[in-house]
C-alpha cells in the first residue's frame, strides 16, 4: 500500500500550522494583557474581517472595488433594523445580516464582473453613493444622518453588551475566526485555484471549460454575505449603525489597510487592519488634524519599496535570510 502523494509545496492548501496557532492565540493574549482596549480590539477584529471580505476579490479574483461598503452597510443596517423592531437576538440577527448583503451582493454582481478595472470601480463607486443616500433619505427607518440606535438581547441568553467591551471582544473574534476558516477553505479548494487563474488571465479560462461569469459571481456574493457579517458585528456590537457604515471613505480605508497588510495573503487583512487603526489610534492622540499625513507616508512607502505589502516585506526578508544559510 503507497502513501498518499502529498501536495507540491506551490499549491495553496488549509492545513494548519504551528504559527496559524500562535497567530490566533495573540488576539487572545491581548485580551488578558490589554483589558483597558476591549472595545478598540474588537473594532480591529470586526474591521480585519471586512478587509477580508475584500481581499477574497480583490487579492484572489482580481475584481477591484471602492464600493465595498455597500454590502458592509446594508448589513449593519440589517442588523440594526431587526433589533430596532424587537427582533434583538444576536446570532440570527447576524445571519440575516449577511444573507441580505449576500443578496445584495448577487444583484449588483452581474454588472460588476462583466466590466474591468475602471469600469469595476466607477460601477461598485456608484452602488455605494447611491444606497447612502437612500439611507439618508429614509430618515423615517433608517435614522438619516442622527443613526439608529438601538439595545441588544444577551449574547446566547447570558451575555451583555455592556461597555467595557469584554462580551463584544470575544462575539467578534469567534466570528472573524470562523469567517477565516471558511476564506481559508475557498481559496485553497479548486474553485480558489480557478480564482487565481481568472485574475491572471479571463480570457484564456473559457478554453478551458471554466465558466468565469458564475465563478466571479460566487466569489463576490460570498464577499458580500461576509462583509455584511462584518457590518452586523460592527452594528451589533455598538449597538448602533449610522451613514458612515455606507461611506466611501470606509471602502477606501479597507482597501487602504489591505494593501498596506498584503492583498491576497489571507492574513494580510488581519496584519494590515490591526497596523492602521492602532496607529490611527496613536497618531489622533498626538495630532488630531495631520495623523492621515504619517499613514499615507507610510502607505507610499510600503507601495514603492514592499512588494505585496507588509507581509510581502516579511516573506522577502525570510527567503533572502533562508538563502544565506548554509546548506
Amino acid at each position: 500500500m503507497t502513501a498518499p502523494a502529498r501536495l507540491p509545496a506551490h499549491l495553496p492548501n488549509d492545513r494548519w500550522h504551528r504559527w496559524d496557532t500562535a497567530l490566533w492565540l495573540a488576539p487572545v493574549v491581548a485580551y488578558f494583557v490589554f483589558p483597558g482596549h476591549l472595545v478598540l480590539g474588537s473594532q480591529i477584529i470586526i474591521t480585519a474581517l471586512f478587509a477580508l471580505s475584500l481581499d477574497l476579490i480583490l487579492g484572489y479574483a482580481g475584481i477591484v472595488s471602492l464600493g465595498h461598503a455597500a454590502f458592509f452597510g446594508v448589513g449593519a443596517y440589517t442588523a440594526g433594523l431587526l433589533a430596532a423592531h424587537g427582533w434583538a437576538e444576536p446570532l440570527t440577527g447576524l445571519a440575516v445580516a449577511g444573507a441580505v448583503a449576500g443578496a445584495v451582493g448577487f444583484a449588483t454582481s452581474f454588472l460588476v464582473v462583466r466590466g474591468s478595472g475602471l469600469s469595476q470601480l466607477m460601477i461598485t463607486l456608484g452602488v455605494v453613493v447611491l444606497l447612502e443616500e437612500v439611507a439618508n433619505k429614509a430618515h423615517a427607518l433608517t435614522g438619516g444622518v442622527d443613526g439608529l440606535s438601538f439595545t441588544m438581547s444577551p449574547l446566547l441568553g447570558a451575555y451583555r453588551f455592556d461597555l467595557t467591551g469584554g462580551t463584544a471582544y470575544w462575539y467578534s473574534l469567534v466570528v472573524a475566526f470562523a469567517g477565516f476558516l471558511l476564506v481559508r477553505r475557498v481559496v485553497s479548494s479548486p474553485f480558489g485555484l480557478s480564482l487565481r487563474a481568472i485574475r491572471e488571465g479571463a480570457a484564456r479560462m473559457p478554453a478551458l471549460g471554466a465558466p468565469v461569469v458564475r465563478r466571479l459571481v460566487a466569489a463576490f456574493t460570498l464577499a458580500a454575505a461576509l462583509a455584511g457579517i462584518a457590518g452586523g458585528l460592527i452594528a451589533q456590537t455598538t449597538q448602533f449603525v449610522g451613514l458612515d457604515s455606507l461611506s466611501f471613505s470606509r471602502s477606501a480605508a479597507v482597501m487602504i489597510m489591505l494593501v498596506l497588510g498584503g492583498t491576497g495573503r489571507l492574513y494580510g487583512a488581519f496584519v494590515g487592519a490591526g497596523l492602521f487603526m492602532l496607529m490611527q489610534d496613536y497618531l489622533q492622540r498626538l495630532d488630531a488634524v495631520y495623523w492621515p499625513l504619517w499613514i499615507g507616508g507610510l502607505l507610499v512607502a510600503v507601495v514603492l519599496f514592499g512588494r505585496g505589502g507588509v507581509l510581502g516585506v516579511a516573506g522577502d526578508l525570510r527567503a533572502r535570510f533562508a538563502g544565506r544559510r548554509p546548506g
